[in-house]
């Protein structure tokens, strides 16, 4: 007659059992939390390299952007540079050139207009002026001291008489523009502000003078 096993085998085959189902479901969850995790990152990675390239990207085409040509731009030679005490009769409006006073402009935003010669003094240290009409909505005035903002060498004021509601000019180069949020405002600040056309660059545009006209 076949001995039958004993209550405390039987335990201990019934535990040993349990505990190798245990360390299978315990295989099985940390190979599914091995493959999720490795998901996750190869994910993440494409995303970061994904994002990477679109703002790689996105740098290139605004720089592009910004060294293009800037269509509308008139230029002007042969402009004299002497100093000179009193008013200079200017050819352009506002003035791109020139004669002036031997006192630079203090780069800035003002609200009141300047006297043309320090202005043109410093257009000669390489700063793009903006003017503006002085009925020109606040909201578009507010646009052209953001686009002026992140620039040391310009200066932004009101202008009587211009021929367009905006007007940016740099030594012998200027860009009449019918709207502050004209899509030529940023290029032209970015080629001109101290640009290759400023006959003294790195020449300071502050410690002149900050009087204005009025």
């Amino acid at each position: 007659m076949a001995q039958q096993p004993s209550p405390r085998r039987e335990r201990a085959a019934r535990a040993a059992e349990l505990r190798e189902q245990q360390q299978r479901r315990d295989r099985r969850q940390r190979r599914l939390v091995v493959g999720v995790t490795a998901g996750v990152v190869v994910a993440l990675a494409v995303a970061v390299t994904v994002v990477i390239t679109l703002t790689r990207d996105d740098r290139a085409a605004e720089q592009a952007a910004l060294a293009a040509p800037v269509d509308g731009v008139r230029t002007f030679e042969d402009l004299a540079r002497d100093h000179v005490a009193g008013e200079v009769d200017y050819a352009q409006t506002p003035p791109v050139g020139g004669e002036h006073d031997a006192v630079w402009q203090d780069c800035g935003v003002y609200d009141r207009p300047l006297v043309d010669e320090h202005a043109v003094h410093a257009l000669e240290h390489g700063a793009v002026w903006i003017t503006y009409d002085p009925s020109l909505p606040a909201e578009q005035v507010d646009e052209l001291v953001a686009a002026a903002e992140p620039y040391d060498y310009t200066l932004v004021s009101p202008y009587e008489g211009l021929p367009s509601p905006v007007v940016l000019s740099a030594w012998g180069v200027q860009l009449a523009v019918d709207d502050a949020a004209d899509e030529r405002v940023a290029p032209f600040l970015s080629q001109y502000v101290q640009g290759e056309q400023t006959p003294e660059p790195g020449a300071p545009c502050t410690g002149g003078t900050s009087a204005t006209a009025s």
